[in-house]
């Protein structure tokens, strides 16, 4: 390879990293910042409906395991950039259907195609960045992504200020979108040679036990928000569509210029110390979630609630510094699959429960951030291979 060729090639894997990331929320912001109203004034859904297709949607999160099998047959970046364009065509579908099964089914659709996605990232940023590197970056993905949601949402709130929503005409754009910029990815940039050939099976390793419990938490975790916070505001405080797409402007707004900040704190204070902050702020957040009777208070909750996410770059670079780097791509699979073992049973048990008493919901998630904690503080000062917890410095594979 010539060498002026090789000093372009990491500038240009960090810009097909930064595309992808603006390509995701074009299409996955729109679907799930309409959801909600959508599935009420549209479909008629309940806290049963919401709770069984959450848990449908992360069916193929728990599935994200049989990537590695996908790659037997495609590459990684092509992989990705398919997956882009599967999301795009199940979020385009979406606004078309209004039947409950057919709402199952554009789900599963996107849902497929964005969680291949995420995984492929995943892989694709652990194996294209320097452990030195990987948290500033991760934190810039993070706020590239918060700005495309910005615009988009942006331009959603202004027209719906003018016109009543259009939910077909909006599914279809933010779909539409993604699928372009998918081709767009898939002609403009050459294929990158991996740096280390991953392994193509499955495994668990015990050194590694630390960091899928982690994993387990935080898709638990992270269920409660995207499925019952958001829910909580519409059906119990009667947010309407355009609010709900101003707060997550909001969110947007503030991620775009926190989100770097907190990747360059994570490689300055360690990962054991960025989890803990993270995971005791949480703590806080799901018990004022059980008890809030005021909008106001709702509204700053769930913005508190959503920038604690960028703290969960701590797990990943977490992982990078202990992991054979050959097993990024397997490991990567097998980490979404066990995000979403939670994901995919807690949404239609805690809608359950919160038919009967939806404060017992965030209870529960005060709990789940409680064991959270505990298990952060088993992260060591320095994590590296032989020294991946504080309990021992070696665990055999």
């Amino acid at each position: 390879m010539p060498r002026s060729l090789s000093r372009l090639l990491p500038k240009e894997r960090k810009t097909l990293l930064f595309i992808l990331a603006v390509a995701s929320p074009i299409a996955f912001a729109v679907w799930q910042t309409l959801l909600n109203n959508y599935v009420v004034e549209i479909v008629g859904f309940t806290g049963k409906e919401i709770g069984f297709l959450q848990s449908i949607r992360e069916i193929p999160g728990f599935l994200a395991f049989t990537v590695v099998w996908l790659l037997l047959i495609i590459r990684q970046q092509n992989l990705a950039i398919l997956s882009l364009i599967l999301l795009g065509l199940g979020t385009a579908a979406t606004g078309i259907f209004t039947s409950v099964m057919e709402l199952y089914i554009t789900t599963v659709l996107m849902s497929v195609g964005f969680h291949y996605l995420e995984t492929m990232q995943t892989s694709l940023s652990l194996q294209w960045l320097s452990k030195k590197e990987a948290p500033a970056v991760l934190g810039k993905i993070i706020s590239i992504r918060s700005i495309a949601t910005l615009v988009v949402l942006g331009s959603l709130y202004v027209g719906l200020q003018l016109f009543q929503p259009n939910y077909i005409w909006i599914y279809g754009m933010g779909g539409g979108a993604a699928i372009c910029i998918g081709i767009y990815c898939m002609v403009a940039f050459p294929h990158f040679i991996d740096d280390v050939v991953q392994r193509n099976e499955l495994f668990l390793r015990r050194r590694y036990w630390l960091f899928y419990t982690l994993t387990f938490l935080a898709g638990a975790r992270r269920q409660i928000f995207i499925v019952f916070a958001g829910f909580l505001l519409v059906q119990k405080f009667g947010f309407p569509l355009e609010k709900m797409v101003l707060l997550i402007l909001v969110n947007s707004a503030i991620n775009i210029w926190l989100a770097p900040k907190i990747g360059a704190l994570i490689g300055f204070i360690g990962e054991r110390r960025a989890l803990t902050i993270e995971y005791l702020g949480l703590i806080a957040i799901f018990l004022s979630y059980s008890v809030i009777e005021s909008g106001e208070l709702a509204i700053a909750l769930y913005i508190l609630d959503h920038l604690f996410f960028s703290m969960a770059i701590a797990i990943k670079t977490y992982f990078q510094k202990i992991a054979d780097p050959a097993d990024f791509a397997a490991t990567a699979g097998i980490s979404f699959t066990i995000n979403h073992i939670a994901a995919v049973v807690l949404p239609a048990a805690l809608g359950l429960i919160w038919i009967l008493n939806h404060s017992a919901v965030f209870v529960i998630g005060a709990f789940i951030a409680f064991a959270s904690l505990l298990l952060a503080r088993l992260i060591p000062d320095s994590p590296c291979a032989g020294q991946e917890t504080r309990l021992t410095q070696r665990m055999p594979a």
